[in-house]
This record gives C-alpha cells, structure tokens and sequence, in this order.
C-alpha cells in the first residue's frame, strides 16, 4: 500500500492533547504506523551529561499514531483525507479528498 502521509508533509493533528496543531512530519515509522511531527507531543527528558552530549533537561518530540493526523490541504490548509490519482503520463499522485489539488508536485 502507498504511503498516505510522508516525511516533509505539513499535518494537522485531530485527537490527542495537541488536536488542532500542525506540523512538518520530520519522520515516518510504518512499521509501528506513526510518525514525528514538528513540536507535537513533545515531552522532556532528564538526560545524563555524556562525553558528546550536554545534561539537562532536554525537550523533544515522541511519535504520534497516524491515525490522529490528517494531511493538512494544500488549498486552504484544513484537513482532509488523502486519495491517489493516476496522471495522463501514467504516474500515481496523492490528492486531497476535500479540494482535489494534487499534494505532491
């Protein structure tokens, strides 16, 4: 099956303590169906000073359960479903079910 959501894109959060928010997906995890997405559910950590890394309280993102994001639409940026289309030159692009607009170029 195609990836609905990639690393790059920008989705809006529907559940969770962050709904509402949006982000850029910085990566995707397919195997455990999440990803981590920009400044959503972030948490801090104590971490331990290391001979490379500085100790301290340390803030950072944890992934989120795919289904609780939607690709935010590229025409006026609230959520939609994701759809594929397949182009007169015979390649396969993912669209935005609410507008139609093609989401990757």
């Amino acid at each position: 099956m195609a990836a609905k959501i990639k690393k790059g894109d920008t989705v809006v959060v529907l559940a969770g303590k962050d709904k509402g928010k949006r982000g850029e997906v910085l990566k995707v995890l397919p195997s455990e169906n999440r990803a981590v997405v920009q400044g959503v559910n972030r948490v801090q950590r104590h971490q331990k000073q290391t001979g490379t890394q500085e100790g301290g309280i340390i803030s950072k993102e944890l992934p989120i359960h795919l289904s609780n994001l939607a690709i935010a639409d590229p025409k006026d940026g609230k959520p939609s479903r994701v759809g594929f289309k397949i182009l007169n030159d015979g390649s396969k692009v993912r669209v935005a079910r609410r507008s139609g607009e093609v989401i990757d170029g």
